[in-house]
């Protein structure tokens, strides 16, 4: 009973910080139609600046300052490098984004260096939550949780509910009505972006600390968070989500079990999506 309810809430949040990842794939490909390769990269800027940051001023001005400096950078990148590029169609907009992603490895190793560094828990947060026949839960990754639902609902509120939302929707289905009414849809797409990297830096700053900080920390994550975006439906939010917890579930129960093939379980099951619903679990893209 321990096992199951500690695996349980494990991968929850494990799924959670997935998609917290995903999140800002989704929301740049679904509105930009751009599949954004560098988007680890950002998770892994994230985290680094959040350690930065938390050396400077603490913990908690580091979740806020953070993921903004991500997010503009991410708006820089797209302002002056991926609009250059967008006209010349997805294969220039996937080359670029890849070559930036070995671009940004190199910042972070010349910066930070090539080993680990020392990003820890906020002591206010370290310790556990819960603790089940000597089996704990650790606040920290509970507070993880939180976050991740509080994104989600502020996420949710400001595509449907906002003036902000209607914007960004009427630049992606109708942008030349959205330019007569007087929105720059090139800005608002700039905006998209960043907030897209903004919602990877979160990730980072929070990812960084639960498990380690070190240059090949996207490359690990990378290749998951491709996967939780085809096998909820690329472009779906809902199914970003699904997926996430899905995949973050099977994950930690597998390594739980000690399943010798749980490192290939996400990918095995994105081959079976993809031979069974290529769409996705809850996608309408047929493209």
């Amino acid at each position: 009973m321990a096992f199951f309810t500690i695996s349980l809430l494990n991968g929850l949040s494990y799924g959670l910080l997935l998609f917290m990842l995903s999140s800002g794939l989704t929301l740049i490909f679904s509105m930009m139609g751009v599949l954004n390769f560098a988007h680890a990269s950002f998770y892994m800027l994230g985290a680094y600046f959040g350690y930065s940051v938390t050396g400077w001023l603490g913990f908690w001005p580091a979740l806020v300052l953070a993921p903004l400096v991500v997010g503009g950078l991410g708006a820089l990148f797209e302002r002056f490098v991926l609009r250059r590029v967008h006209r010349f169609g997805h294969v220039a907009e996937l080359l670029i984004t890849f070559g930036m992603s070995y671009l940004i490895l190199e910042i972070v190793q010349l910066v930070w260096g090539r080993s680990s560094v020392d990003y820890r828990v906020p002591v206010a947060l370290d310790g556990p939550l819960l603790t089940l026949f000597d089996t704990q839960f650790p606040l920290y990754r509970a507070f993880m949780m939180v976050v991740a639902l509080l994104m989600l609902a502020a996420l949710w509120l400001l595509l449907t509910r906002s003036r902000i939302g209607l914007v960004i929707q009427a630049a992606l289905t109708h942008p030349g009505m959205a330019e007569a009414l007087g929105h720059n849809v090139p800005r608002v797409f700039m905006w998209v972006f960043g907030g897209g990297c903004a919602l990877a830096g979160l990730a980072g700053v929070l990812g960084g600390n639960a498990f380690v900080t070190e240059p090949g920390m996207a490359m690990a994550v990378g290749g998951i968070i491709f996967v939780v975006v085809v096998v909820g439906g690329i472009g779906s939010l809902g199914g970003a989500f699904l997926a996430s917890l899905l995949i973050g579930l099977m994950q930690t129960f597998a390594v739980g079990l000690d399943v010798s093939v749980a490192p290939i379980l996400p990918y095995l099951l994105l081959v079976l999506v993809l031979i069974f619903r290529p769409r996705g679990l809850l996608g309408t893209r047929g493209d």
